[in-house]
């Protein structure tokens, strides 16, 4: 018989975390509890992981073709973590320079000169030759008058406020929708105000580095998709892909205890993180618990917007440049994936390019024969080559639910990770993250879930990346705050609180294991 000195010892296993989505804020959060002593599990209804981050198989050739052309921009320091953590930053290409192409033909190249930011970008702007000299003086004003929010009219569109501080229709189509309907994936007369701001101060104004590009050396679907399904059974994470959630178990206390399957399969948890996109949250959670979350409804007022990719494989070489921004098109990007990703259609001499149109709200009544047409046409205005070139092979494909609109006020609707259920987080470039709806949202959204997850369990961590440093000059002229961008980008809401908050064990399973189980 053992003696009390021999007996083994048992410890509460790990807490179960399972996450619902394998986009980019449920990759974001498993990742970052990865490593915190804590059983992962990612539940997927579709056969991959990367969300709308990722690519599908063309039947014809075996070829990976992604959903849309995902870049990122070296203000986005959450992704660039994201991508670090799991081993996939080396497969991105930085761009110290984008190439704009006007109606006329005639190239420009954004790229920073030596002064120092928030006029890094002066010099280029200026010799951008699709405005006039006029057209950039009254731009300039209108940037300057950005800088402040004090006179912003609630309900205003970004539109509308660009006609109140003297634009003219050609800068608002030239220059102001050039950058931001790409950027925000909205039309300018239904933006937010707010949105706007953020993208010229934080992308293009308080850090040089902040506006340069990565466009992904591979397809999507192997960057979020196989790379991270690699990394997380790596580190212990459970995944489970074409596994469909009917809803969020909870038992006769109202405590969250997991999920059920639709297959009737049910999965206890201790935490439930919600990353599905905002349409579809309400639908999986019961009726009892919806009552307990009013914050929700206002999911009601969210809607979402298109983009639609164009893939196009040539029998022959069209476009000269690796990408271009196309000024006052329908086309607004142009990516050379022979070029970027050494990827062709016929081999040697053959050119595979993806088109990008955001707000592709005027191409949803078209079918796609339509909008293929539509973009063939405008491709031999810009490259009159292309009218000689055979068409090998083309997809059209349309995002209808791409992200969620930045209409005015949507700040007011975007819920907080954490809710007021214990054990119950939300996860998504639709929640408050102070971002728009971009990978960056998304990822932050899945770092302030892991991070609330730990303080519930007693572990406070901090996982969110600061912003880029706001250069001094910067700083004073734009009057952001000296530390702005230097602690992270912490939520300034008030949020609830979890009762079982401090407890490292609290939310355990009950069931046991030898000490040290990993």
């Amino acid at each position: 018989m053992l003696n009390s000195s021999q007996a083994p010892t048992y410890a509460p296993a790990p807490p179960h975390v399972l996450i619902v989505g394998g986009g980019l804020a449920g990759l974001a959060a498993a990742t970052a509890l990865a490593g915190h002593d804590v059983r992962i599990s990612v539940i997927e209804s579709r056969p991959r992981l990367g969300g709308r981050a990722s690519s599908f198989v063309d039947p014809a050739t075996g070829e990976s073709v992604d959903n849309c052309q995902h870049v990122t921009m070296t203000c986005c320091t959450n992704l660039t973590d994201f991508c670090r953590r799991v081993n996939i930053h080396e497969l991105f290409r930085r761009e110290e320079a984008i190439v704009f192409l006007s109606p006329e033909g005639r190239i420009s190249r954004l790229r920073a000169g030596l002064l120092p930011a928030p006029f890094h970008l002066a010099g280029s702007f200026l010799r951008a030759n699709y405005l006039r000299w006029s057209e950039k003086l009254r731009v300039a004003y209108g940037l300057a008058c950005l800088r402040s929010s004090r006179d912003d009219r609630p309900g205003e569109s970004f539109a509308d406020w660009l006609l109140r501080h003297g634009q003219t229709i050609r800068t608002i189509n030239l220059y102001w929708a050039t950058v931001l309907v790409s950027a925000l994936n909205e039309r300018l007369e239904q933006m937010d105000v707010g949105h706007a701001r953020k993208i010229f101060i934080d992308g293009f104004l308080r850090n040089r580095a902040g506006f340069q590009m990565e466009i992904p050396l591979v397809p999507l679907g192997e960057l979020y998709g196989t790379r991270l399904e690699t990394w997380l059974r790596d580190h212990d994470v459970t995944v489970r892909l074409t596994t469909g959630v009917r809803a969020v178990k909870m038992d006769s206390e109202g405590e969250i205890r997991g999920v059920t399957l639709r297959s009737g399969e049910s999965i206890d948890a201790d935490f439930v993180v919600m990353a599905v996109p905002f349409d579809r949250v309400r639908a999986l959670l019961p009726d009892d618990l919806l009552a307990k979350l009013p914050a929700l409804t206002s999911l009601d007022v969210l809607q979402a917007s298109p983009i639609t990719g164009v893939h196009l494989w040539f029998d022959r070489s069209v476009c000269p440049f690796d990408h271009v921004v196309t000024v006052g098109r329908l086309i607004q990007w142009v990516f050379n994936h022979t070029a970027i990703q050494g990827r062709s259609a016929t081999g040697e001499g053959g050119e595979y390019l993806q088109l990008v149109i955001s707000a592709s709200y005027d191409l949803l009544a078209l079918d796609k024969a339509a909008i293929l047409d539509a973009v063939m046409k405008e491709l031999a205005e810009i490259w009159p080559a292309t009218r000689e070139a055979t068409l090998v092979r083309s997809w059209v494909v349309t995002e209808h639910g791409a992200t969620f609109a930045v209409r005015p006020g949507v700040e007011a609707h975007r819920p907080l990770q954490r809710t007021p259920i214990d054990g119950l987080f939300l996860a998504g470039d639709w929640t408050d993250t102070g971002w728009p709806a971009t990978m960056e949202g998304a990822v932050r959204s899945g770092y302030r879930t892991a991070e609330g997850i730990l303080e519930d369990l007693g572990r406070p961590t901090a996982l969110v990346a600061p912003d880029l440093a706001t250069e001094p000059m910067a700083g004073w002229l734009l009057g952001l705050n000296a530390d702005r961008g230097q602690a992270g980008d912490s939520q300034t809401r008030d949020r609830p609180t979890s009762s079982r908050l401090g407890s490292p064990a609290a939310r355990a399973s009950g069931s046991a294991g030898p000490v040290g189980r990993a």
